[in-house]
């Protein structure tokens, strides 16, 4: 690829490992949305779904929107909201209570909503409310989910949904808000038939980035071009609630999927965790600057609570693992008292601290709540579905990669070894610690803002397209400090004037921080991701720190 292209040898490195053929390394490197979406008639019930969407509008029915309560629920809630605000339409919007309602549709709720309303469109979730949807026989309801079907189909009008076990397969990769931008995409279509022009959908792009990012979806074909072309739409701050809510993270560049997941996201789910439910969808939907800074502003509190309650969660759920084999297939905790709105964070940091299945559950009373994590090549989806379906849990679904249940306090540990049993069948207890795979060895002066800029084409990254990782050998440690109470940032160099920043999040949580802030002059192997750190008006190479070894 390197002879065939002329592109620098690490960026070439980087697309091999990701299945690009030398042929069309340049084609992906600049993905056009147009070659890779599909048509929207490609999933079963789009056609039928979209079609009613677009009747209610012509006969200017009453619209209900239901939604889940995170990101990704959110982002789908506005860009409908948006969608038919454009049209002169408004919808009620309709998000659970995460802690009163749990996830999901729920019978009362459904009922109201029919009793008052010509549609409900269900985003994010509804693909196993059968009793729920069945409660709403009034209204329409319409799904536009991704989480796994069951065998049967609720008695819903249609079921749009990847993940149904009658579809194919090709776009199991989508969120929720990729579902419903491609429902509009035929929307749209169906409405230029009758000589109708649609909203400009290209600029509700920035939702459908957001979503992807912050629902962990992988970062693949039709969500790449997503995700990408999302990220330039969000740089031109054109959407209200995403500027309130970037100015209040104190972003100070331009946006790359990193803020998705880890600056805005978190903030966006904030309410759905520990404040109102609805909290992030009103944000994203917003038209009022002042209405959209002041939900900024509530929302970052209520992120900052929310790491409070995380740290302690946090830290009963370790030593409580910490009792447990943690050699087995499925890491476990669960407590009184514990926040449900903290719980999946706290799952997903001990699936990375184990490498296995982790479910964090918090009890009150005689039940439990809790979330669940999985690691690569595992389905958690599938076999907490199999367990409610035995008859051990209350009930649970989700998608292979992260999961929630509903489990009675007297039936937590044989759930719990049933499902440890499911995922050993799956080869999840024979995974070892996690491999950290390189991409090239680089020399200090080699990293360098060019080459970062060059390895950013081939992104963005993220879950299912990581990030390119370089190993730094052979070199000397010039300052390493403590920052905060578990991270460490440190400079090294090659003793031939070459220096870099490094910055490793978590690093005390292990031994890799006590280990290099007490590093005696020793020399150590370096491995972890570059990135531009932009600081009052610098830009500067960084390392994201991420493992060492002795040299």
């Amino acid at each position: 690829m390197a002879q065939d292209s002329d592109l620098p040898l690490p960026i070439c490195r980087t697309l091999v490992r990701r299945g690009v053929p030398a042929p069309e390394a340049s084609a992906f490197l600049t993905p056009a949305l147009r070659d890779l979406m599909p048509d929207p008639r490609s999933l079963l019930d789009m056609e039928r779904a979209a079609l009613r969407c677009v009747q209610a509008l012509k006969k200017r029915e009453k619209i209900a929107i239901f939604a889940d309560y995170d990101v990704d629920g959110g982002a789908s809630a506005a860009l409908l909201l948006a969608w038919l605000r454009a049209m002169n339409h408004d919808a009620t919007l309709y998000i659970p209570d995460r802690i009163d309602e749990g996830y999901g549709p729920n019978d009362a709720a459904m009922k109201k909503l029919a009793d008052q309303h010509d549609l409900i469109v269900c985003v994010d979730c509804g693909t196993l409310s059968h009793g729920p949807i069945e409660a709403a026989q009034s209204a329409d309801v319409v799904v536009l989910d991704h989480h796994l079907g069951g065998e049967t189909l609720p008695p819903a009008h249609s079921v749009v949904n990847p993940n149904r076990q009658d579809e194919t397969g090709d776009l199991a990769h989508l969120c929720a808000a990729g579902v419903v931008f491609m429902m509009l995409v035929e929307a749209n279509r169906q409405m230029r038939q009758d000589d109708v022009k649609g909203p400009d959908l290209m600029s509700m792009l920035d939702l459908v980035a957001l979503a992807t990012v912050a629902d962990v979806a992988p970062l693949i074909g039709l969500n790449r071009a997503f995700v990408r072309t999302g990220l330039q739409v969000m740089a031109q701050r054109k959407r209200i609630g995403l500027v309130a809510l970037a100015d209040v993270a104190r972003m100070d560049a331009a946006p790359t999927s990193y803020h998705l997941g880890f600056l805005l996201g978190p903030r966006v789910n904030a309410g759905g965790r520990i404040g109102a439910a609805d909290m992030g969808a009103r944000l994203l939907a917003s038209t009022d600057m002042n209405e959209a800074r002041a939900l900024a502003e509530r929302l970052d509190q209520l992120n900052s609570e929310r790491r409070e309650i995380e740290g302690q969660v946090r830290a009963a759920a370790t030593d409580q693992m910490e009792q447990r084999d943690q050699s087995a297939p499925l890491v476990w905790a669960a407590g009184d008292g514990w926040h449900p709105g903290v719980v999946g964070i706290i799952a997903s940091r001990i699936k990375e601290q184990t490498n296995r299945p982790s479910i964090v559950i918090g009890l009150d009373g005689d039940e439990g709540k809790g979330s669940g994590r999985s690691v690569s090549g595992i389905d958690l989806g599938a076999a907490i579905q199999r367990v409610a379906a035995e008859g051990l849990l209350i009930k649970g679904g989700g998608h292979k990669m992260a999961a929630g249940l509903t489990v009675a306090r007297a039936q937590l540990e044989p759930a719990m070894a049933r499902l440890s049993e499911l995922l050993g069948k799956q080869g999840a207890g024979e995974l070892g610690p996690s491999d950290l795979k390189l991409d090239g060895v680089l020399m200090p002066s080699a990293a360098t803002p060019e080459l970062i800029a060059q390895l950013e084409q081939a992104g963005p990254f993220g879950a299912g397209a990581s990030a390119p990782r370089f190993a730094f050998p052979d070199v000397q440690i010039n300052f390493a400090k403590r920052v905060g109470d578990s991270h460490l940032k440190i400079t090294f160099g090659d003793g031939m004037g070459a220096r870099i920043e490094a910055i490793s999040f978590g690093a005390f949580d292990g031994p890799l921080g006590p280990t290099l802030e007490k590093h005696g002059g020793a020399r150590f192997h370096l491995a972890g991701r570059l990135e531009i750190n932009s600081w009052q008006g610098r830009d500067r190479v960084q390392l994201r720190l991420e493992d060492a070894a002795p040299a």
